[in-house]
């Protein structure tokens, strides 16, 4: 037969009956939009969360307690290797041992609330130096930064949050003003720049000197460089010497430790590359995981088709005979009844990229929750669910098409 007339019947056919055409098509619209849309907004979450980690800079490397040195500081054990110190800090500095590295800012963390007069909000407070707005690529909204001269002073400052700002005095400048923070009265000396959007948002949290932290605010004893941070925020001197950094680092925390070459390591070293690799490892399986339940429409879709099909050659059973006591061949039928399944499961395919990726472009930006939504729409996302279409129609369509071929004329023919 030729494909001309072969495809001119099959769409005479279809456009038989087009109420039952149109819903079969629903269904496979339905299957591959659901699966456009699905895999672009996985998509989005993992290009914006990989994006906004590189935002805190690429050269960043964190230092932080081991498994084993955790545990130990939770249980109360002992020594200068259970838990990372202010002095560890210090040593990363030393040019000769840590050549690779430009800017070291411990941290130590602390939770309570924040009062100022009638208002009151729980805050999740950082003891910093001075260098941990450059290390975290934070910006300064109005007044200043914590300063080495607060750390030594062990002062009652404090750095807020956009957010703890605005919730303690609304429009008001902060700067100057006082707020109790976990029972202790602190002066505001600074404010930082929203950074709504960001994979480390800190417009909830107060900077107070790492000092003060320990000291007046959590309780702790002793001298300055024993101080147990919980984390070491390194810069290197550039993304090339990373990795140099990191070997360095090891090194020195391994010596003041006193690390045998048995022992593993009671610290973790992570890298922003870490970071978004991990991430985009768990972003991926998201996003296949969103992409299987979208398919599972498409299945459905397709098992329509095959049904509508299979009435499609009870109807037409007398057709068929007729068809083959003019002299059509069984491959001509089957040719027949595939080509008005693909011809379906094509269209539905079409329509369903027009509406996927028009649902994909217009969500994006939509806020849910409070949650952006960010899409990013594939060309060959749209390619293979087209494909898949056309393969479903395939597949669903081959076996009403080769009972429909199977069928004897002359029993056809006394069809009613």
């Amino acid at each position: 037969m030729n494909f001309g007339i072969l495809f001119a019947t099959a769409l005479g056919s279809v456009g038989a009956n087009k109420l039952r055409a149109g819903l079969t098509l629903l269904g496979i619209v339905i299957g591959v939009s659901s699966v456009i849309a699905m895999m672009a907004v996985g998509r989005g979450a993992q290009v914006s969360v990989t994006s906004r980690i590189s935002d805190l800079g690429t050269d960043l490397i964190t230092v932080r307690p081991g498994n084993q040195a955790l545990r130990f500081a939770f249980f109360g054990g002992g020594g200068n290797s259970d838990v990372l110190s202010f002095e560890d800090a210090l040593a990363l500095k030393d040019a000769v041992f840590t050549p690779d590295v430009r800017l070291v800012a411990p941290e130590n963390s602390f939770s309570g609330s924040a009062v100022v007069g009638g208002e009151n909000t729980f805050v999740s407070g950082v003891g910093v130096t001075a260098e941990y707005i450059d290390a975290r690529n934070l910006t300064i909204a109005s007044g200043r930064n914590i300063s080495n001269a607060d750390v030594q002073n062990t002062a009652l400052v404090a750095v807020l949050g956009s957010q703890i700002s605005e919730s303690l005095f609304g429009n008001r400048d902060p700067v100057g003003a006082t707020a109790k923070i976990s029972g202790r009265q602190f002066t505001i000396v600074g404010v930082l720049e929203s950074q709504q959007g960001t994979i480390f948002n800190p417009d909830n949290s107060v900077l107070v000197p790492i000092t003060t932290a320990h000291y007046r605010v959590n309780g702790g004893k002793g001298l300055l460089d024993s101080i147990a941070v919980s984390s070491i925020n390194i810069l290197a001197t550039s993304e090339k010497t990373v990795e140099s950094a990191r070997a360095s680092i090891a090194t020195v925390l391994r010596l003041r430790h006193e690390l045998t070459a048995d022992d593993d390591d009671d610290f973790l070293i992570t890298t922003q590359q870490d970071t978004i690799e991990t991430l985009e490892g768990t972003q991926g399986t998201f996003v296949i995981l969103l992409g299987s339940i979208a398919g599972i429409s498409l299945l459905v879709g397709g098992i329509g088709v095959m049904n509508i099909m299979l009435v499609s050659v009870t109807e037409r059973t007398r057709e068929i005979g007729i068809r083959r006591a003019v002299g059509a061949k069984r491959r001509d039928i089957l040719f027949q009844f595939v080509t008005e399944a693909v011809l379906m499961t094509f269209g539905g395919g079409v329509l369903g990229v027009l509406a996927g990726w028009a649902i994909a472009y217009f969500g994006n930006g939509a806020t849910v929750d409070g949650d952006i939504i960010e899409t990013v729409i594939e060309t060959h996302i749209a390619v293979i669910a087209l494909a898949v279409s056309v393969a479903v129609g395939l597949f669903f369509g081959i076996y009403p098409a080769v009972r429909a071929a199977s069928l004897n004329p002359i029993e056809a023919l006394r069809h009613e």
